[in-house]
Order: C-alpha cells, then structure tokens, then sequence
C-alpha cells in the first residue's frame, strides 16, 4: 500500500510517497530513504520505488522525499543546499516519528551517494533513535569532488554568474561554499548501530576506495560492506540492483524486525 504525502516546514513544501504493508495493524518499523544529487523520490531505473516494494512485502513501511529543490517538491535546485537537504532529512524524521502506523523504536535510513552522506550525518545526530543505517554507494566525499569540479571546471563562470549549469540543472555558488565547510567522514562519526555499505567496484561518481575509508575511519567493525563486482554508482542492471535490493532488505529484517 502506498499513499502520497507532504510536509510543510518554514513555508517550504516537500513531496513523497509513504509504503506500508498490507493490512498493516498497528506500528511497524519504517525506513527512510534520502535520494542522491540531482536524484529524486523515485531515483535511477526506479530503484527507491523497488526497495520500498520489497520493504512492503517483508512487513517494513519506508518513506521517500522529493528534497526541497529536487522532483516535485517545492524549490528551484539552485536553492538547494547540503545544509537545507539536511534539515529536510530532520523534518522527514519528526515527520515519520509523529506517524500512528510508525513504531518510533524501529526506524532506519537508507541513502543513496549524496543522500547517504545525509543519512550519515543523521543517524548520528539521531543514533539513539535510528536503529539501522544503509549507504549505497555513500558520497561521504561529497565537498572533495564539488570543490575539485568546481574549481577546475566552473570557478571562473561561478565567479562570474553566482551558478553553473550542470546537466540542467542550476547549481549555486551558495551550494559550493556551504558544502566546501562540511567534513562528512567526522561528521558522521559516533553512530554506534549497525551499518551496511553497498558498492559496486566501478563506481563512476564515488570510488569504491571511499567505501574503503568510511568503514576505517567512520564506522569500523559496527559495519560490513556487500561488494558489487562491476556494479556503477547506482546498479543499473537487473542482477546489481537485485543485489543491492535483497541484501539491504536482510539487513533492515535483522535489525528492525528482530526481538
């Protein structure tokens, strides 16, 4: 079962779609899914649409957000900020947590390359309240990769116009000097629950060796990485995204469904 949903916050409205299991009676676990840059609610060959579908049928609700700026939410991308997409991920949290059908004890965050470097940041803000974290193919070094495109490719039009144009969309010059502040990897630091990385080893946007240094720096033995041999940045094949899918939903089993 699936129903849209919004949250207003500061005049600003977001746009999602909520997925609870059938039948649902009372509270039950629910996971929230931060989407990438540039990405939306329903992300690359509707991977988010499927994971939700797959939480439905093992008894898990999810909610996915249009971030301010980004899908049908309201905004202009060249709004959007690292920040503002964090304090989006706040408000989906309260938002899920005043849910009647929400059992606020089982709540986890799933995101995807810039969504995960959110869901990072969160689940530590939030470690007594977030019970399982997955990151697929997390963008933790989100402020190196702006800084060095940016400069090397933008920094004399940015300079210039206040943005630049990246594939359609209007990236800021707010956007870049707010994230270039940011250390991700520390910010990140002190989530103590479970974590499940999912890469795949030819990751066009985020090298894999990122995930290398997230589980040494970040999270140590609190995580396990699942490895997709081959796999790009958002598993665009039947069997990575088969993959990514089946082995976040075990995860989520374990530790939301449990006792």
């Amino acid at each position: 079962m699936q129903k849209a949903v919004e949250i207003t916050y500061n005049g600003k409205t977001l746009r999602g779609m909520m997925h609870l299991p059938d039948d649902v009676k009372g509270k039950v676990p629910m996971v929230i899914m931060f989407h990438g840059f540039t990405g939306n609610k329903v992300e690359s060959h509707f991977i988010f649409v499927k994971m939700s579908r797959a939480l439905e049928k093992v008894g898990i609700g999810s909610v996915r957000f249009d971030f301010y700026g980004s899908g049908e939410s309201d905004g202009d991308f060249s709004e959007m900020t690292f920040s503002s997409e964090l304090e989006d991920a706040r408000q989906i949290l309260k938002f899920v947590k005043e849910q009647p059908t929400t059992d606020p004890e089982r709540i986890g965050l799933l995101g995807l390359s810039m969504g995960g470097a959110i869901a990072g940041i969160v689940a530590r803000e939030y470690k007594d309240e977030i019970k399982a974290l997955v990151l697929w193919a997390p963008a933790f070094n989100m402020p190196e990769l702006i800084m060095h495109e940016s400069v090397k490719q933008y920094g004399a039009i940015m300079e210039q116009l206040g943005f630049v144009d990246i594939g359609g969309h209007k990236l800021s010059k707010d956007f870049v000097e707010d994230i270039s502040k940011l250390n991700i990897f520390e910010l990140s630091k002190g989530y103590d629950k479970k974590v499940l990385i999912v890469h795949g080893t030819n990751d066009e946007a985020v090298e894999y060796k990122v995930s290398d240094r997230i589980l040494k720096e970040v999270y140590g033995d609190n995580a396990t990485r699942v490895t997709i041999e081959n796999a790009d940045h958002t598993f665009k094949s039947l069997e990575w995204e088969k993959k990514a899918i089946e082995e976040s939903v075990e995860f989520f089993k374990k530790e939301l469904l449990k006792g």
